[in-house]
């Protein structure tokens, strides 16, 4: 399927596949450009569809639907990485402009095809995978080399924020582990000394224009990010340099368009090794909202439409705080968001969930401060005002 590379203007319509939290920024982005948007997921009270012009409530791989969608659409993305594949290819095939395209996403669907692509780029980036061995029946539980023990057994499909993972120490708890993520392709991910984590999010349009947000330094609590720092604290400029060199050129490599986040690990030796890759705007990158002249949703709609790419510059040092279930499971009616709003470096997001659960992504806050300290401060006394301890 051929497209005209003309621009896409407004009021032309949007699709999003997904109606979470990263489809409810891509529709408020859309909107403010002037577009009309279109959301498909299966939930009747997904965030993006409340907010969206048309919504389609159905399975992703309804025909139908994925019909009316393309009847409306002039270009469609998705906003998680699990969308199918052939929810795209038939759009595609509906003649839509689909941008990113499956080959891209399905490598980032599948941790056995997203390690062997970083490790064939290896020699071209300098980075690495983490060291890793594929498991895929129950011989190959017991051919695994010693040196990937303790290790992260993780399922080669549809693993987020902490799930479908184990820590194993040895090779005695790995059969146990398997058969407890239920027997399915895993891959054994060794456990490295790590000095920090960083996010590396790229834009890539359709012209081959690349630009990079500013690096952020992420900390996790139990498997889910708790906090993006930018700029990243601890990141030396070799590091800086070597990793967005990395990030740009594997986004063209995926001759991906749209927006890509690629994880990064710094061991305590100061190497640099690849973690993940996921093919849409990212957690990290909500800092954008308010601390980027563009922000990364911005620039999604901006590459889906097939517009000029974006100013990523920063304005201002930043933290941002994940703001999970558990907090409104504290407090009798509401958390105290007088209290958060009184503080003058906060921006609060919600996201406009119902129903709040532990560990489930409620919303975020933004801490823009003159420097990293002024905005750590902030974001400390915010987590003592909604009870989050810290690490």
């Amino acid at each position: 399927m051929t497209h005209s590379f003309q621009p896409i203007f407004p009021p032309a319509c949007l699709g999003i596949l997904g109606g979470g939290q990263l489809g409810r920024f891509f529709v408020q982005a859309a909107q403010d450009l002037g577009f009309t948007v279109c959301v498909l997921d299966p939930d009747s009270q997904s965030p993006a569809g409340q907010i969206s012009h048309h919504r389609i409530i159905a399975d992703y791989l309804d025909e139908k639907s994925l019909k009316k969608m393309a009847h409306l659409c002039s270009a469609v993305s998705t906003e998680f990485e699990n969308v199918p594949a052939l929810a795209l290819d038939f759009l595609h095939q509906q003649g839509v402009y689909v941008a990113p395209l499956s080959n891209a996403v399905s490598i980032a669907q599948d941790r056995f095809a997203e390690k062997a692509f970083l490790s064939k780029l290896a020699a071209k980036t300098g980075i690495e995978p983490v060291p890793y061995a594929m498991i895929t029946n129950e011989h190959d539980l017991s051919a695994l080399p010693m040196h990937l023990f303790p290790g992260i057994l993780k399922t080669a499909r549809l693993g987020y924020d902490g799930k479908g993972q184990f820590v194993v120490a040895s090779q005695a708890d790995l059969k146990n582990a398997w058969v407890s993520l239920g027997n399915v392709p895993c891959v054994l991910e060794k456990k490295m000394p790590l000095a920090l984590e960083v996010s590396a999010i790229v834009t890539r349009g359709f012209d081959d224009h690349v630009a990079i947000f500013p690096l952020a330094e992420n900390v996790h609590k139990e498997g889910i990010l708790h906090l993006s720092i930018v700029p990243a604290r601890s990141l030396s400029p070799e590091a800086m340099v070597q990793i967005e060199k990395a990030a740009k050129f594997i986004v063209r490599e995926l001759q991906y368009v749209g927006v890509l986040c690629i994880e990064f690990f710094i061991l305590t030796d100061g190497t640099v090794v690849a973690n993940e890759i996921a093919p849409r705007p990212h957690n990290s990158g909500h800092h954008t909202l308010d601390s980027c002249l563009t922000s990364q949703f911005e620039q999604q709609v901006r590459a889906l439409a097939r517009l000029p790419l974006g100013d990523t510059r920063l304005t201002s040092s930043v933290v941002m705080l994940n703001l999970l279930g558990e907090v409104w499971l504290r407090f009798e009616n509401s958390p105290p968001w007088d209290h958060i709003l009184e503080m003058p470096s906060a921006r609060l997001h919600l996201y406009g969930k119902h129903a709040p659960k532990i560990g489930r992504k409620m919303g975020h806050i933004n801490f823009l401060a003159d420097s990293m300290d002024l905005a750590m401060q902030d974001a400390q006394q915010a987590m003592q005002i909604l009870g989050i301890v810290a690490d």
